[in-house]
């Protein structure tokens, strides 16, 4: 009897992880990739309120008129390869961001291939820009 419980507890919690792992996975893979993203190259420019370098993307937070919008760079050894490591920018600079925006147009997200930022170009995603 013991042993059955003890199994009955293994299992419902295998269940339990499972089920938070593929939850997880769902709203982790929601902004990954660029299907959620339009076709056509974009530019936002505003001032930055927030930096974020961590996983899974580097980030901004950017306040364009008012509005912020939410500016996704690539993971952070990719975005470091650009140049954009911390320090290069600060709260309240002044960013030009070309890529894509999002497909849904009440979502205020954007996926940068370039930013430029006091004079200096920083491709995110050097193979996305468009040919000058």
């Amino acid at each position: 009897m013991r042993l059955i419980r003890k199994s009955l507890v293994f299992a419902f919690a295998a269940v339990i992880m499972a089920a938070s792992v593929g939850l997880g996975a769902g709203v982790v893979q929601a902004h990954h990739g660029w299907a959620w993203t339009e076709d056509d190259i974009s530019e936002l420019e505003g001032t930055i309120v927030s930096i974020s370098l961590g996983n899974p993307h580097a980030a901004l937070d950017v306040d364009v008129d008012g509005e912020i919008w939410h500016v996704e760079l690539a993971p952070p050894r990719a975005t470091a390869s650009s140049g954009f490591v911390e320090g290069v920018a600060d709260e309240g600079d002044t960013v030009q961001a070309i890529g894509h925006r999002s497909r849904t147009p009440e979502e205020r997200t954007f996926k940068a291939v370039r930013l430029i930022i006091g004079g200096e170009t920083y491709d995110i995603y050097p193979r996305r820009l468009p040919a000058d």
